[in-house]
């Protein structure tokens, strides 16, 4: 609810609204009542009510309003004011992502109903009860809600149908409405419930990150240990520091899929779970959450890269676990990246930030050398448990049998681990059972009508699926080009057919499909993992989901069915994610007592990245990347920034795109290149093309393209973003 009136301490001030295509905007503030920057107040714009935040006047400018010409404001919420630290968190993001103030902000006050004062709402949940009239809607929404639990909208969302077949199932018993206390206090962790035994290198690192969460300073930290050298143990005494000087604690994690195994690991540790914070919260949760956090209730939050931008009471630490991750870059809305960005959120706050990896970024690694970001190194895995063995299979020299994908020495691997009563995973980046549908007959290829890319099949759900849209149709029976029946081919594997051909090899083994169409969610990622745990899986036939923060004892082989996957496309980091994914992968195999082995199957032993992992060379590896970079210019010795223009409208995109080439201006030190069709020409319905600028690091390149910019006259029918510090050049 609206705060009380207090007494007036200011008459005219500047607000940052919740409207991204809005600037700043001045308000008159009522006679009854007091803000100061920070405050979080209730602003008319028009006919609707925004809310807002105070901002101060010298650092977003507006345009100047008469004092007679400006409109009161509505009301101030009885919520703490956001604190300096996240204000200038908030302009620096707009200003290096250039974005919109506005859009960043709305990353703070992520829940709207959290602003209003304590109340109860009303959720709904399946009952069991089986509806007298069930239509296929009605099925799908009972199969997917099974366990489920939130809004009508929400549940509708969930299921993938309307709301009124919700209202249907609430109308026919099928759904009840349970009510809701969102404002309960979380329970609070104790940094002395269970203090691990660390080994004499672990204890040294923990007490150097300890020290620095005493001391109340910003200072980075790369906290490097190989795959299961405890890494989490090592900055959860970091977060048992915090928790003892009654300071608030960040962790950041690259996927929600591996949320629910990190809750176990921490109410291990400190007796109850952290707070989370992702997209899979209802909405109750997601309000009791955010108010929690703003009051220093929540000690220690665990979340995506949204939670970043939360406004913490007392942030006293940060972390970032597996700091690598590309996971971490945003790639709609605000295009910000999690671990540069949370790097300037414990600088602005004054704490340190631990970057947690075992695979660290070229650019983290640079920023050791410069001397920006303190090395921790935990070099051997914990409890003297050894890394596995890791071998390449030459698939030209020991080719699978005609249409199999697994070589023959993965399959005799898999054999011998299976009769030893172990676990064994299977990697390939790739969900679906095949990438490409044709006909035989006339060759025609399945491609999604809103984007510039093949169907994917998936025989789980019966779909031909686009990955980048969604979009979704059931396998036809005859091909739609020439009419011929059963002349549709799949072409390539995915982990639904890698998953048959194990079947196939092995039908007495329990296998596990593990990718983000099996687990969406952490209750999903629970079950998985008791699984695992519980030795009810065999073998797990994963995407990259699978190749990181996972601990499974009896897990002793890893095979790579495809290790020359991510080497293709011209990607500047692709040799760098592909040693990255197929080490963390790698490193899940032979984590306790019994010894690991990975079997890399691929057609280029020779390439370094092969070499790099087959050797153990990481040093060497990296070493030639950094100086192939070096000399490209490329980061971090150089800056990229990706325009990317799309409209509806193929003529209107490429028009815009021609005048904004012509309009570049010349600077020493930056480069433009473009424009061109996107490798991605049309994605969801909009045609695409892109821009590249190459700079020098000491140039000015954000505001190089703001004024370059600036001399294109705007199409309200063309959309135009900026991708500073690309990760993606589709």
């Amino acid at each position: 609810m609206i705060g009380d009136p207090v007494l007036l301490d200011r008459r005219r001030v500047r607000v940052l609204t919740l409207n991204a295509a809005l600037g700043p905007l001045d308000y008159r503030v009522p006679q009854d009542m007091a803000v100061e920057a920070g405050s979080i107040v209730l602003a008319p714009l028009g006919p609707r009510q925004l809310a807002g935040v105070v901002w101060e006047a010298d650092r977003l400018p507006s345009e100047e309003v008469g004092d007679n010409r400006l409109r009161p404001l509505l009301g101030a919420y009885n919520l703490p004011p956001l604190k300096p630290a996240l204000r200038r968190l908030i302009e620096w993001t707009a200003d290096y992502y250039m974005a919109p103030p506005a859009a960043v902000l709305r990353m703070a006050l992520a829940s709207a109903s959290a602003l209003d004062g304590a109340r109860s709402v009303t959720e709904y949940r399946p009952t069991g009860v089986i509806p007298p009239r069930m239509t296929p809607q009605r099925q799908q929404a009972l199969d997917r809600l099974a366990g489920r639990q939130g809004l009508v909208r929400e549940l509708a969302a969930i299921a993938d149908v309307s709301d009124a077949v919700i209202r249907g199932l609430v109308n026919a018993g099928a759904i009840e409405a349970v009510e809701v206390t969102i404002d309960n206090t979380y329970p609070l962790p104790d940094p002395a419930f269970d203090q691990p035994a660390l080994s004499a290198e672990q204890g040294q690192v923990a007490a150097t990150l300890r020290a620095a969460v005493a001391a109340r300073s910003f200072q980075p930290f790369l906290l490097d240990g190989v795959t299961g050298s405890g890494k989490t143990e090592v900055y959860f005494e970091a977060v048992a520091e915090a928790l003892a000087a009654g300071r608030q604690t960040l962790v950041l994690l690259p996927e929600i899929a591996l949320t629910e195994p990190f809750l176990k690991r921490f109410e291990a540790r400190f007796g109850c779970a952290p707070v989370a914070w992702h997209s899979d919260l209802r909405s109750s949760q997601r309000r009791r959450a955010w108010r929690a956090i703003v009051r220093g209730e929540a000690k220690v939050v665990v979340g995506a890269r949204s939670s970043l931008f939360l406004p913490y009471a007392d942030l006293g630490l940060i972390v970032v676990d597996e700091a690598h991750e590309s996971s971490f870059k945003q790639e709609d809305g605000v295009l910000y990246h999690a671990r540069d960005t949370a790097v300037m959120r414990a600088r602005f706050e004054e704490i340190p930030v631990i970057l947690a990896s075992a695979t660290p970024a070229i650019e983290t690694r640079q920023q050791v050398t410069l001397g920006h970001y303190k090395e921790l190194k935990l070099p051997a895995r914990f409890g003297g448990a050894q890394m596995p063995d890791i071998a390449a299979i030459d698939m030209l020299q020991d080719p699978p049998q005609r249409g199999r994908w697994l070589a023959p020495a993965l399959v005799k691997a898999l054999t011998e681990t299976l009769e030893r009563k172990e676990q064994a995973l299977l990697f390939l980046n790739r969900r679906g059972y095949a990438p490409l549908t044709l006909c035989r007959t006339c060759g025609h290829r399945f491609q999604c009508p809103n984007c510039t890319a093949w169907m994917v099949e998936h025989r789980l759900t019966a779909r031909l699926a686009c990955h980048h849209c969604g979009h979704g149709i059931p396998p036809p029976p005859a091909c739609p080009e020439c009419g011929e029946a059963e002349s549709l081919v799949a072409c390539g594997p995915g982990v639904e057919r890698i998953a048959d051909e194990v079947t196939a090899l092995f039908p007495e083994a329990r296998t596990a499909i593990v990718t983000s169409d099996t687990l969406w969610s952490p209750a999903r990622t629970a079950e998985f993992v008791n699984r695992m745990e519980a030795g009810e899986i065999d073998i797990v036939i994963g995407t990259q989901l699978v190749t990181k923060g996972y601990h499974f004892p009896n897990l002793t082989l890893v095979g790579v069915v495809d290790a020359d996957l991510g080497l293709s496309g011209g990607d500047l980091r692709a040799a760098e994610r592909s040693y990255q994914q197929i080490a963390q992968v790698a490193g899940r195999a032979g984590r306790a007592a019994k010894p690991g082995r990975v079997l890399v199957q691929t057609r280029e032993p020779n390439a370094p990245v092969i070499r790099a992992l087959v050797g153990g060379d990481a040093d060497g590896f990296y070493a030639a990347e950094t100086e192939a970079r070096r000399m490209a210019a490329a980061p971090p010795f150089g800056r990229f920034a990706g325009i990317i223009i799309s409209s509806e409208d193929g003529d209107r995109a490429r028009r815009m795109a021609e005048a904004i080439g012509r309009a570049a201006p010349s600077q020493e030190g930056i480069s433009v290149f473009g424009p061109a069709p996107a490798p991605l020409g049309m994605l969801r319905g909009r045609h695409r093309h892109r821009l590249l600028v190459h700079a020098r690091r000491s140039a000015g390149t954000q505001e190089f393209i703001r004024t370059w910019l600036d001399l294109v006259a705007p199409d309200p029918k063309v959309r135009i973003a900026v991708d500073v510090d690309p990760y993606n050049f589709l």
